[in-house]
């Protein structure tokens, strides 16, 4: 997505949005997403929503948008600068969440789901720059060209260096299908929290109680009686 939001957070208890920077033990430090950048460290304790998790509710009661495909049609209608404030008039929210959005959900979205839409916006078109996204043209004819026989090899060798890459191709299909599909966002995850991030989860051995290493017991010398 032209936004990248798979660092971006935001934390229960804390305003703002934090971009996150490194697990500890007593949680993760995290950097707001503001002029100062101050960091901090979030609790374990914490709920920390993952911004690429999170999804809007549509008419379709099992389908999804993802909040980074919202933020880029926004951006295709309104740019960077966005008029609209969480502040502004709810009749103005309501008639822009329609443009946006049209097939939203009218009983599962609130005006408050909004208000944060639009006020996360402003975080995200501030501080994280805006990608392209790559022509999918340009991929499939890269793809194509490294799949093709070299014009020196012969018909018996292009034959068996294809069959491997075709059946390896085969394989790996279905698994980069699951992989995608774990990735969407489940539909009770639509603007609210979307997971926890675990403390400790790079700790070292040294540092960890769970990971130190048992000391050897100690060796019990008996006395020679004579």
């Amino acid at each position: 997505m032209p936004y990248d939001l798979k660092e971006v957070a935001a934390i229960s208890g804390m305003p703002g949005l934090y971009r996150l920077v490194k697990p500890t033990r007593a949680g993760v430090i995290v950097e707001a997403l503001d002029e100062k950048g101050t960091r901090s460290v979030a609790s374990a304790r914490n709920k920390v929503s993952l911004l690429h998790e999170i999804s809007i509710y549509t008419q379709e009661y099992d389908t999804t948008v993802p909040l980074a495909e919202v933020f880029d049609r926004i951006y295709q209608k309104h740019g960077a600068e966005l008029a609209l404030t969480h502040k502004s008039d709810d009749r103005d929210l309501t008639a822009f969440m329609g443009e946006i959005l049209p097939d939203y959900d009218r009983n599962r979205v609130y005006m408050s789901d909004i208000k944060k839409l639009v006020q996360w916006y402003h975080v995200v078109s501030r501080r994280l720059p805006y990608q392209e996204a790559a022509p999918a043209t340009t991929e499939s004819a890269t793809a194509a060209g490294d799949s093709a026989p070299t014009p020196e090899a012969t018909p018996e060798a292009a034959e068996s260096s294809a069959t491997p890459a075709a059946s390896e191709g085969k394989a790996k299909a279905p698994r980069k299908k699951a992989a995608k599909s774990d990735d969407e966002p489940a539909a009770d995850e639509a603007l609210s929290t979307a997971g926890i991030i675990p403390a400790a989860t790079e700790d070292t051995a040294e540092g960890s109680p769970e990971a130190a290493v048992a000391k050897p017991a100690k060796k019990t010398t008996r006395k020679k009686t004579e």
